[in-house]
């Protein structure tokens, strides 16, 4: 199942989105901005104080199950939606807008999430987008990445300490580098449709991009 999770970050920053999607869920501003994208509410989740009431008791109206949740929580609305999702839908490839652009520390709850043992599991299946970049997680193992037709620029950021790090066909390379901190390898770029990675310990997240 391909799920489209839409939370509150500036809509000015999304990416094109085709109705490919079986789930919509919004996550609270994100709701409304699903709706001014003319896209399905199939979920609407989180405490929503970030909606007047008329923008709230239209999201209410249009979705098809909402799921509110109090102000003061431990867990972020983005935190609570993916939660949710993964556990109705434990396979399912969830793809997350709105999570990059406006306040860093929302941004870094975000880019964060699937080093939580909950969601690390997942972490293959979770996709953060934006209108510059894709962000996609990988667990350790040999990997082989397919350049996006619109992409530049591809980087490796280590989100723990990762052993073997080992990087192929692409501009810059590395053999069984031992990686002791978090640190992203940045500006690399793709030589061919496809480059190759490889780990055997850690979590490193996959970074597209392209100039604005």
């Amino acid at each position: 199942m391909n799920v489209l999770l839409a939370a509150g970050g500036p809509i000015s920053q999304w990416p094109n989105i085709a109705k490919q999607y079986e789930l919509y869920v919004g996550i609270d501003r994100g709701s409304l901005f699903l709706q001014q994208k003319q896209l399905p509410i199939n979920i609407a989740i989180g405490d929503f104080d970030s909606l007047n009431t008329q923008e709230r008791e239209r999201i209410f109206k249009l979705a098809d199950k909402v799921v509110t949740s109090p102000a003061e929580k431990d867990d972020t609305d983005t935190q609570l939606a993916l939660d949710l999702i993964l556990r109705e839908h434990p396979n399912a490839k969830v793809t997350v807008v709105g999570a990059t652009g406006g306040r860093i520390d929302h941004f870094l709850a975000n880019f964060w999430m699937v080093l939580e043992p909950r969601f690390r599991k997942h972490s293959q299946n979770i996709y953060l987008q934006d209108k510059q970049n894709s962000i996609s997680f990988l667990l350790p193992g040999e990997h082989t990445i397919t350049k996006e037709a619109d992409k530049q620029y591809l980087a490796y950021c280590c989100l723990t300490s990762v052993s073997e790090l080992t990087l192929a066909k692409s501009k810059y390379t590395l053999d069984k580098q031992e990686v002791l901190y978090p640190i992203s390898y940045a500006s690399n770029e793709f030589i061919g449709e496809q480059a190759e990675v490889s780990f055997s310990k850690g979590i490193i997240a996959v970074i597209q991009s392209k100039d604005a």
